[in-house]
């Protein structure tokens, strides 16, 4: 796990020790005082080796992350052991199956464990003190996602787009003698810099007085002004501030029509600080592009007599085109044998990629049609490693490196639970991260995980699929060389895992996802299901997962669209005292009472069950939120109770989605108790 992660995963473990604290469990003698021991040695030693990991590949700090990270997932075990047992004897039939002396047994395991934790955490601070490391210095971020030279015939499907953007630069009825700003975003490696490169070679852009195309990037606003003003043929006085330098360049441009091309900003602050250095007379009509793959900064800058240019995936045969050409295999595209549709999926209409796999096909010096199944493998296993991938594998990091915060990072992480080509429905998404505990509610931001969804969009980093009437995102996805790098940092990091030729891989991890993966033999499964956090099945799952005795911490369980879940299972899963998530499906068509346990549960959903009837111990969860499908009320005794229930003020549901009336009452009064709906 790298520094940054660890940093974020750090901070949640504190918060849970706090929790514990909070809470005053008297679980042995000199229990508070180990974990307020943990609560104030564990972010120090973190953020000292933060501070020095940061952008440095050096084997001895590897080796203290990675024995942080062990480190610290053992506490969070440890700390869910204590929420587990603690929940566990709440229950009503605890202390008729356990008797003290198990009761005392227990508590002392838990007392050498916290101890043992103290002792290696210890070790850790000590060997950090032997063994020092200079702080390096940050690496430089990569340039732009485009700057190569490329012909005017090597385009391919740039055609459209161009002539778009062309007759917004000409001189038009509603543009004329007046500044125009036009945006052109989208996700790295669309063309957004090579179609600005078009528009300004162009002979419309040629036809401008003045002209200069400069890269933002993390160039501060004097070195931007600098440059567009010696473009210009008008030298800057020599250290010049912003200031100085915005009131020669409008100087320069007061009464000339010019056409200034703005590659790669990265926020709006770069443009407020540079915008006043360019005159908008009533006159005089000039024209500045800016590119950029977010989508808060395309609309500041275009804001006024602007027009925003959002970049589209080449389209099927477009892509094809391309990803023959790149490869030198033209002669394949008429054969019937060859359809490269699941690399082309794999690429996404994404120039960049489909450039990148083109040229990593070739290099492999095939002149037969490769196996497009074992191209797709072949790149994930070498997309940080061969020569044709590395412009890709950069762009693709610099977009994951450059998000502001490591909660977002591992927000972005998280989409490795879902297949490539699977639409995640967004509210589904968020509330599974605050489940697992990614996003945190504060004072500040009520709802983070909202805030992180909004930014992952901005940076068109995931995509929308379904969109509402009112523009809300229904469902998304991470675009599909994107979707690879997600998968293989999520691996590597030993975030997820996934089950891959016959095993369940890394072994170690806390999250399980399986897509169309049935395991049935448990003997050969290799993997600790006492650990997992998070389960999620897509398809047929198998005895061997579903067998529901074998886990104890999970927090998320997601099996509303796992096709062998039945009624069998609900026992067992109604034993997991931890659970704040859980979405079923299968052939599940009644809920049992047992359900009452999970006192810890915020989101049921149900939708894809065939429940009919409503058990009165689900609105009766202290924590839930929200709650999915349509129901009957249960009888009028059981109403009658659940009426004393609402009126007790103690229902934090928020989302109800809902009930079947029928010729039923009292629905209406049960809703009004329903506060905070």
């Amino acid at each position: 796990m790298d520094a940054g992660l660890l940093s974020a995963f750090v901070k949640k473990l504190v918060a849970r020790l706090f929790v514990l604290a909070e809470e005053k469990y008297k679980l042995y003698k000199g229990f508070e005082e180990d974990v307020h021991f943990l609560m104030e040695e564990l972010p120090m030693i973190t953020s000292a080796i933060d501070e020095q990991l940061a952008g440095k590949d050096d084997l001895t700090l590897h080796f203290k992350v990675k024995e942080l990270h062990q480190l610290a997932q053992e506490m969070e075990d440890c700390i869910d052991c204590i929420m587990y047992r603690a929940s566990k004897e709440q229950q009503p039939w605890y202390h008729i199956n356990y008797t003290p002396g198990n009761r005392i047994r227990t508590r002392l395991q838990l007392d050498e464990e916290m101890k043992r934790l103290k002792r290696r955490l210890q070790e850790a601070h000590q060997r950090k003190e032997r063994y020092p490391v200079p702080c390096p210095s940050h690496p430089e971020l990569p340039p732009s996602s485009s700057d190569r030279l490329i012909a005017r015939e090597d385009l391919v499907g740039i055609d459209p787009p161009l002539k778009e953007l062309l007759e917004h630069l000409a001189e038009g009825k509603d543009q004329r003698n007046q500044l125009n700003v036009f945006s052109i975003v989208g996700f790295c490696g669309l063309g957004k810099t090579v179609l600005a490169q078009q528009l300004y070679d162009s002979e419309v852009g040629r036809r401008f007085e003045k002209r200069a195309w400069v890269s933002a990037g993390q160039r501060n606003p004097e070195a931007l002004l600098m440059e567009i003003l010696r473009q210009v043929h008008e030298p800057p006085l020599v250290n010049s501030d912003a200031r100085q330098l915005s009131i020669d360049l409008r100087n320069c441009l007061e009464t000339k029509r010019y056409f200034i091309v703005i590659d790669d900003i990265r926020s709006t602050d770069q443009w407020n600080r540079i915008k006043s250095a360019f005159p908008r007379l009533k006159d005089i009509s000039s024209r500045i592009v800016i590119t950029t793959k977010f989508q808060s900064v395309a609309n500041t800058c275009s804001s006024t007599n602007g027009y925003v240019h959002k970049m589209r995936r080449l389209d099927e045969e477009c892509s094809k085109q391309l990803l023959l050409k790149e490869s030198c295999l033209q002669e394949c595209s008429d054969s019937s044998q060859s359809d490269p549709k699941v690399i082309l999926d794999k690429c996404d209409g994404q120039p960049l990629a489909l450039t990148a796999v083109g040229q990593f096909i070739q290099s492999r010096n095939s002149v037969e049609q490769p196996e497009w199944e074992g191209v797709c493998k072949d790149v994930r296993c070498h997309l940080d490693s061969d020569d044709a991938l590395k412009r890709m594998h950069q762009v693709l990091t610099h977009d994951y490196t450059s998000l502001p915060t490591h909660e977002l990072k591992a927000c972005l992480l998280y989409f490795a639970m879902f297949p490539s080509d699977h639409r995640v429905r967004t509210k589904r998404l968020m509330r599974r991260w605050l489940a697992e505990g990614f996003v945190v509610p504060s004072t500040l931001c009520s709802d983070p995980a909202a805030q992180s969804f909004r930014e992952l969009m901005d940076r068109n980093i995931i995509q929308s699929v379904d969109v509402s009437n009112n523009l809300k995102v229904k469902t998304c996805k991470t675009y599909g060389m994107m979707h690879e790098y997600v998968v293989r940092k999520s691996l590597s990091e030993n975030i997820i895992a996934l089950f891959d030729d016959g095993k369940l891989q890394p072994k170690h991890a806390r999250r399980l996802s399986l897509h169309d993966s049935s395991i049935s033999d448990s003997t050969n499964l290799e993997f600790d299901l006492s650990l997992v956090r998070s389960l999620t099945v897509i398809g047929e799952a198998g005895k061997a997962i579903l067998d529901f005795k074998k886990y104890q911490l999970l927090r998320v369980l997601d099996l509303e669209q796992c096709t062998d879940l039945q009624n069998d299972h609900l026992k067992e899963i109604c034993n997991l005292l931890l659970i704040k998530y859980l979405s079923l499906g299968g052939k599940v068509t009644c809920l049992t009472k047992e359900i009452k346990k999970l006192k810890l549960l915020e989101t049921l959903d149900l939708r894809r069950t065939y429940v009919k009837i409503l058990p009165l111990e689900v609105i009766q969860l202290p924590n839930l939120i929200h709650l999915f499908r349509k129901f009957k009320l249960p009888n009028k005794v059981v109403q009658s109770k659940l009426h004393k229930f609402l009126s007790s003020g103690q229902c934090k549901l928020q989302t109800l989605s809902g009930f079947l009336v029928d010729e039923s009452e009292g629905f209406a009064e049960l809703m009004v108790h329903m506060n905070k709906l």
